[in-house]
């Protein structure tokens, strides 16, 4: 993972949240992604906020853009690791927000870990 390499993924993955393009969103994940967020948590109705697997990531998103019909989001910085980035974006209401994403061989993301400041 690069510099580049990082901003380049989180550049095409928030202008996929913002086209509202879900299959172009979910091509960023690992076929056995594991999501954990306390908006999940919320959302389903699941204690452990964890979403499993490309399938239920699907329906949890589905279900997050029609529940937030004017979702955006504004890229903040983006930190990059080994085979991991974190994005730093805040969205439509100004919640931040810090997704931990760490990525398979092939660039997928393979758990997801998010963070908001409300």
């Amino acid at each position: 993972m690069t510099r580049e390499d990082a901003w380049a993924l989180a550049n095409d993955w928030v202008a996929a949240w913002n086209a509202h393009d879900l299959e172009r969103i979910l091509a960023h994940y690992d076929d056995a992604v594991v999501l954990t967020s306390p908006v999940a948590a919320q959302l389903l109705g699941t204690p452990d906020g964890k979403v499993v697997g490309r399938a239920n990531l699907r329906a949890y998103f589905q279900r997050g853009l029609e529940a937030y019909p004017a979702l955006h989001f504004q890229l903040e910085d983006v930190l990059w690791g080994i085979q991991s980035v974190v994005l730093y974006y805040t969205n439509q209401k100004g919640t931040r927000t810090g997704e931990l994403m760490e990525l398979n061989a092939d660039g997928r993301v393979a758990r997801v870990v998010a963070h908001y400041n409300a």
